[in-house]
């Protein structure tokens, strides 16, 4: 079982911007980026990126909600996963399609900072604020 994984470059890019822009740490940026990647309908499972970003540790990730990390994943699958499927594997993936996501939303939101990208994700998330 893995406890360490390695986003992509982009990725990387994507939170340096974020982080410059809005203040946030990747270990947020990552729960942020999960939880986007959950709600698209295309499948994960051939998602592919390269491993030339951050390094980021499990525990600032997931913390002691790990275990609903997984159900959510795993529901999201459609299927068990294994630990190593978990993490890195399908973690990994979440967080580098929904990084790609996060900075989408980041762009057309209004006002281009932490709050107009909250008003974004709460808007989408049940119909308005």
């Amino acid at each position: 079982m893995g406890f360490r994984l390695k986003t992509s470059k982009q990725t990387k890019d994507i939170f340096e911007e974020l982080g410059a822009s809005i203040n946030l740490k990747p270990f947020a940026l990552s729960k942020l980026a999960i939880a986007l990647s959950i709600q698209s309908e295309e499948d994960i499972k051939d998602y592919k990126s390269d491993v030339n970003g951050l390094e980021l540790q499990r525990s600032t990730i997931t913390g002691q909600y790990d275990t609903i990390y997984r159900c959510l994943l795993e529901q999201n699958a459609n299927k068990h996963l294994t630990d190593d499927e978990y993490f890195p594997e399908y973690t990994k993936k979440h967080i580098d399609r929904g990084a790609k996501l996060l900075i989408d939303k980041f762009k057309y939101s209004s006002g281009k900072n932490l709050e107009g990208l909250i008003k974004s994700l709460l808007k989408e998330g049940n119909g308005d604020l």
